[in-house]
């Protein structure tokens, strides 16, 4: 079963830092790269950042020296570390891996993990 799960969102205060992890099963997971997007309420999902296979990262602008993302092929998981958090960054955080070019491209979302950041 194609999967993506998931986990380590919650509430934290501004400042404060969260690590989210997504744990991928049913794909070649060195195979795709690995993205986090977020959705904030009333809001549009938005790109967050990204790894490819081989390990490049890029991030949004708003988070670029605050978020770090980073996966672990051995564990088929990827990861997304946030230091530095604002109320801004309250979202419902999704992961997405993707592979393939044209007809063999494919992709699998996670459920979303919900990270509030407030006092």
């Amino acid at each position: 079963q194609v999967q993506l799960v998931e986990s380590g969102g919650g509430l934290v205060q501004p400042g404060g830092s969260l690590r989210l992890s997504c744990a991928a099963s049913g794909i070649i997971f060195s195979d795709n790269a690995m993205g986090w997007y977020r959705q904030a309420p009333g809001k549009q999902r938005e790109y967050v950042a990204l790894i490819t296979s081989g390990g490049t990262t890029d991030y949004v602008d708003s988070v670029k020296g605050r978020f770090t993302i980073s996966r672990d092929n051995a564990e088929n998981t990827a990861y997304l570390q946030m230091n530095s958090l604002k109320p801004e960054d309250t979202a419902v955080y999704y992961c997405h891996a993707e592979s393939g070019l044209g007809p063999r491209y494919s992709e699998v979302w996670g459920q979303g993990t919900l990270v509030t950041v407030s006092s």
